[in-house]
């Protein structure tokens, strides 16, 4: 007889209480469930909750599922659910797919010398990431599985669903095996065992059959609210509105509450009788870039750091390749950048502003020793009194790229890469965390890095994290970097990706989307024959994925020995540029700005012409906007204007 549904997703969480590692996402108007549990036991729970009066598994019986998946490696297989006796790791039963296949498994004891059982359905095609629904019913030895309420994929099998599988101290499973290996990434929505019946005609009523619902738990149910009357339609009314078009109308008393669309510019405006007021703002677009400022240099320039200090002004530090004369901070005086003070450093390498408080600080980089054969970075403080950057704080490195600056739960946090020692690029990088009691960076951890090049911190919701750039390891470019997650005080890797000679991460959002975008420099390996071009090799953008939880590769685009990328806005347009600085054979390479075109990713917008590019940095004034860049082949950086229509 057709018994009840037994809705195994409900279990799971009871009275609409998220269990561990569960969170509800809604994709496409419809809710579901990700599973991310680090201990899968969690996501179980004992057999006998669902089989209160019989301690066997139904000998007929439908599973109804409604999921949405992500594409799956090949070889790998992912679970949807397995019910599991505890004293065994073997499946008693199980669903799981791999790409374009689902495999639904069994334990018989009888018929298949205790072995387990598989059955099959090829070309099963559900890494679309659409939702769908499946009706998989199962009777003796014939097996038959519904798709959207499609023609049924019937199969007969030579070993039936045994008659008599004791769940006695089973438990069922989400998304997984009771273990990390083969863990559901996709959302899953309905999870239903249907015993005694086929499911097909109960669910196959709906107008969607992609999402038609036998049950899902409460938390997922969609919750329609109609309003009671609307005010708008119960009054209809009618009125002549008059707009203008072309240059500028004159506004007068006989204009009053009259518009005017101005089509070049994209604004809509009202007369009040005397001025046009502007009803829809006008957002500016990016039209071309044009030299504004040749900033000559204390000498090459392999990173540059523009910032403000309140009630201070606009500065920009220029990290410079010799000592002396060092590096220079320079001030935005009168729409231009002017000389204002000069700092020793040796062979700096990039500067770093960052706050603590009401404590202003500037970090460099030095890549090289001091003329006493020290080797250290320096952290300078702002003095209010002199106005001017004074040594704070004096680091132990070697040959440092780069420094981080955060804070992760009111704490304050400095990173710091080094590059090699000695001839060793194999060494650690470290963050320190700052003692208010002593007003002093401490080491909190080291993390081993290759050559590492840049750090790169950001944040996604309450989780930090921090990217490095690994870009040699004494043989070879093509190597990983790592992203690193904060969890219980400390940064632990979250997921490594293949670069090569990478030197800089930069995060981004577009709208609700994370993008994180590698700046690859060169493809060299002592052991591989030699490539026709060590610099001309695609940097990647990856786009974080929240189901799968983690960065997938968005877009390539074809770089020359890339060293940095930028991303920056005008009104409602977004934009990265990037550092081309050597395509092998000359310096002079064009740096090129790509504009984000939504489907088509980003695509080449302006070209602009570089020598040895190291570093970009995009920055406001009240007079527009800039681009400010650095050469590490001449003592020559410039800032370009934005000029927008």
């Amino acid at each position: 007889t057709d018994l009840r549904p037994l809705d195994i997703l409900s279990e799971v969480v009871p009275a609409s209480r998220l269990a561990r590692g569960m969170r509800v996402f809604q994709v496409q108007g419809v809710r579901g469930f990700q599973l991310a549990a680090s201990r899968p036991r969690t996501l179980g729970f004992p057999a006998s909750r669902l089989f209160i009066h019989c301690d066997r598994f139904p000998e007929e019986f439908s599973i109804i599922v409604t999921l949405r998946v992500l594409s799956v490696p090949t070889k790998r297989n992912e679970y949807v659910f397995t019910l599991m006796a505890e004293e065994s790791p073997g499946v008693l039963v199980g669903l799981c797919y791999a790409p374009d296949k689902l495999h639904f498994l069994f334990w018989s004891q009888e018929r298949a010398s205790g072995w387990q059982t598989r059955v099959t359905f090829p070309n099963v095609s559900l890494s679309d990431n659409q939702w769908h629904t499946l009706v998989l019913a199962v009777s003796g030895q014939s097996f038959s599985l519904t798709v959207d309420c499609s023609v049924p994929k019937d199969m007969v099998v030579e070993t039936p669903f045994p008659a008599s599988l004791s769940v006695e101290r089973a438990s069922f499973y989400l998304g997984n095996r009771r273990r990390r290996k083969g863990l559901f990434t996709g959302l899953l929505r309905q999870l239903v065992l249907l015993p005694g019946a086929d499911a097909t005609p109960r669910i196959c009523t709906a107008m969607n059959f992609k999402v038609a619902t036998l049950s899902v738990p409460t938390v997922l149910q969609d919750v329609s609210a109609k309003p009671v009357s609307n005010e708008v339609l119960k009054y209809p009314y009618e009125t002549d509105t008059k707009v203008t078009l072309g240059s500028r109308p004159p506004c007068t008393k006989q204009e009053k509450a009259e518009f005017w669309f101005d089509a070049s510019q994209r604004g809509l405006y009202l007369c009040n009788g005397s001025t046009w007021i502007s009803m829809l703002e006008v957002k500016q677009r990016l039209d071309y870039v044009e030299e504004y400022q040749n900033l000559v240099t204390n000498s090459e320039t392999m990173g540059i750091e523009v910032f403000t200090i309140p009630k201070v002004g606009l500065f920009a530090a220029t990290a410079n390749r010799y000592t002396p004369p060092g590096s220079a901070i320079y001030k935005w005086t009168d729409g231009k950048f002017v000389p204002y003070q000069n700092i020793p450093t040796y062979q700096a390498q990039s500067w770093k502003y960052f706050t603590i408080g009401k404590k202003i600080f500037l970090a460099v980089a030095n890549f090289e020793q001091d003329d006493r054969g020290q080797e250290f970075s320096v952290i300078y403080k702002w003095s209010r009194r002199k106005e001017k950057f004074i040594p704070y704080q004096r680091i132990t490195t070697h040959s440092a790229r780069d420094w981080e600056a955060f804070v992760i739960e009111g704490e304050a946090f400095l990173a710091v890469v080094n590059h090699r020692e000695g001839n060793n690029h194999n060494i650690d990088s470290v963050i320190y965390r700052w003692n208010p009691r002593t007003g002093l960076f401490e080491i909190n951890q080291t993390i081993p890095t290759s050559g590492a090049y840049d750090w790169e911190f950001f944040t996604i919701g309450p989780y930090s994290f921090l990217a490095v750039a690994n870009t040699f390891n004494g043989t070879s470019t093509k190597i990983y970097s790592h992203i690193y997650i904060w969890l219980s005080g400390s940064f632990q890797l979250f997921q490594s990706i293949l670069t090569f000679g990478a030197a800089d991460w930069e995060v981004f959002h577009i709208g609700d989307r994370v993008f994180l975008a590698v700046a690859n420099s060169h493809s060299y390996d002592s052991e591989v024959p030699a490539p026709s071009n060590f610099y001309a090799i695609n940097s990647s953008i990856y786009e974080l994925n929240i189901t799968a939880q983690m960065f997938v590769k968005f877009q390539d685009l074809l770089t020359y020995s890339a060293l940095d990328w930028e991303f920056f806005s005008v009104g409602d347009d977004s934009f990265l540029v990037v550092a081309n600085s050597f395509d092998g054979f000359t310096f002079s390479v064009n740096s090129i700005i790509y504009r984000w075109q939504g489907y088509e990713g980003f695509v080449a917008a302006h070209h602009l012409p570089t020598v040895g590019c190291r570093d970009w940095e995009a920055f406001h004034t009240a007079e527009g906007s800039y681009l400010l860049y650095s050469s590490a082949k001449e003592p020559l950086s410039k800032v370009l204007k934005l000029k927008t229509t």
